[in-house]
């Protein structure tokens, strides 16, 4: 690889991230490449980024809540799956071009093939931004129906309030994509009518810190199979790897 030692994690109070951790870990006693770096750019706002994204030091980024969507126009280039997807994770250096993929697809379908769930009758998505877009890109892709559920009503969106128990009926699969839940608000979940909820739903909590926030905990109340977004992360985090990787060759 070419001189850029340098990777990292664009976002907003993202001081318990995975990322850090999981990338210092494995350059450090997986891939004993001690001279490599992983740190966390913790921003305000993104506009922010153009203090360093320009740095020639840099092999990759990974991008996350609440950027994923406002980093495109900080890009030179997005794949054509992060374009249909419209939202970035993952910053690759290729030629002196800012390169954005989408590595969060990946995560997301080998998390489900890990845990054995492969039938899906649908899938409502919890939240809008960045990460619910990659949900709404794996039930389009999979021929999956999908719900949307907001806090406000529009017309591409229901509100937690809309639903009733016809949705829940079958292998529904319920996707937290929002960061209600997580570390430090562990008191916190989405505002689902959990009564309506029944053993045949499945819980994906995309929040991995608590390892079992609210939300999941009421799925297991209720009998539901239920996971959170560590395994995602790790299947994601390869995935950058690899690119990166290819990239700085």
């Amino acid at each position: 690889m070419r001189n850029k030692k340098q990777f990292g994690l664009i976002g907003r109070d993202i001081e318990y991230s995975f990322s850090r951790k999981y990338f210092l870990e494995k350059f450090n006693s997986n891939l004993n490449l001690s001279d490599y770096n992983y740190r966390n750019f913790d921003i305000e706002s993104i506009d922010l980024i153009k203090d360093f994204i320009n740095d020639k030091d840099l092999g990759g980024l990974n991008v996350t809540i609440p950027y994923k969507i406002e980093v495109i126009e900080y890009l030179d280039k997005i794949s054509d799956e992060a374009k249909e997807i419209g939202a970035v994770n993952t910053i690759c250096f290729e030629n002196g071009k800012k390169i954005g993929y989408n590595t969060d697809i990946y995560g997301f379908s080998k998390s489900l093939k890990a845990s054995s769930i492969n039938k899906i009758d649908n899938v409502i998505i919890l939240g809008t931004g960045g990460a619910s877009k990659t949900i709404i890109y794996f039930c389009k892709k999979n021929n999956i129906p999908f719900n949307i559920l907001s806090r406000k009503k529009s017309k591409d969106y229901l509100t937690y309030k809309e639903v009733d128990n016809s949705f829940f009926k079958g292998n529904v699969l319920i996707v937290n994509c929002t960061p209600v839940g997580t570390h430090p608000k562990i008191n916190e979940c989405p505002d689902l009518p959990y009564n309506l909820l029944n053993k045949e739903n499945i819980l994906f909590d995309l929040v991995y810190n608590p390892p079992e926030t609210l939300f999941i905990k009421k799925g297991k109340q209720i009998g539901c199979k239920t996971l959170n977004g560590y395994e995602m992360l790790k299947f994601q985090a390869e995935k950058s790897w690899n690119l990166w990787t290819k990239s700085n060759k």
